[in-house]
């Protein structure tokens, strides 16, 4: 029997604190450090959330990466790389937690350097002035999100990175994302309400992504979270 939407909100909520909790814990025992490679961190992360909480499934592949590898959307594949001691790396992972999806990510510097560490400090402030305009629009459509959201991050003099800055989440698996079917992703073609419910008559909740670049320097930074619920 299906959850009712209380619970899921609740539930959704829940599997978001614990990726708060892993992330947190990924920081304090210095997981992404100087010298390791990023499959090696990928690994060490996924054991992590075993260790932490029993989660053995992601509904994503794991994704880390530094360097000019952060330039690149979800989809490319780039050759494993040594993080270096003044690289930027972002985690952007999708653990299960009881049956349902999180999707969270996040940004880390190495080093002092100015221009990677104002683009980390720019992602949740995009991230939060995108969340304001989404709750200030009632019938607002993803087409319109999008363009907010890259008119943020152009105003902040960054570029967004992929053709998205979202999609839906939920129950594990939530209703099958295509890549045909912009509906399900927060795009400048999508044209339909993000307030909605789903086929099966539930409640559509979204995760917002912020992946900006500085293609001239070569690196980008992501941040990622539940958008409808928080």
């Amino acid at each position: 029997m299906a959850d009712d939407e209380p619970t899921r909100a609740e539930r959704l909520l829940d599997a978001q604190a614990k990726a708060v909790r892993l992330f947190a814990e990924i920081e304090g025992r210095g997981l992404v450090a100087p010298g390791e490679g990023e499959r090696a961190v990928s690994d060490r992360i996924r054991d992590l959330a075993n260790e932490m909480f029993g989660t053995t499934r992601h509904w994503h592949k794991r994704i880390v990466r530094s360097g000019p590898n952060t330039l690149l959307p979800y989809r490319e594949n780039p050759p494993d790389r040594v993080i270096g001691t003044d690289d930027i790396v972002f985690a952007d992972l999708g653990p299960i937690f009881e049956e349902y999806e999180a999707d969270f990510g996040r940004t880390f510097v190495l080093g002092e350097d100015p221009v990677k560490r104002r683009l980390r400090d720019d992602l949740p402030k995009v991230f939060d002035a995108g969340k304001r305009f989404f709750e200030s629009d009632p019938e607002i459509t993803g087409q319109r999100l999008h363009a907010e959201v890259e008119r943020l991050a152009a105003e902040a003099g960054w570029e967004l990175g992929g053709w998205h800055a979202g999609h839906l989440v939920g129950e594990f698996p939530h209703e099958t994302i295509d890549g045909a079917r912009v509906e399900s992703y927060i795009t400048p073609d999508n044209d339909t309400p993000l307030r909605r419910t789903d086929k099966a008559g539930r409640r559509c909740h979204w995760i917002l992504e912020i992946h900006l670049v500085d293609r001239e320097r070569e690196f980008g930074g992501f941040y990622e979270e539940l958008l409808t619920l928080g």
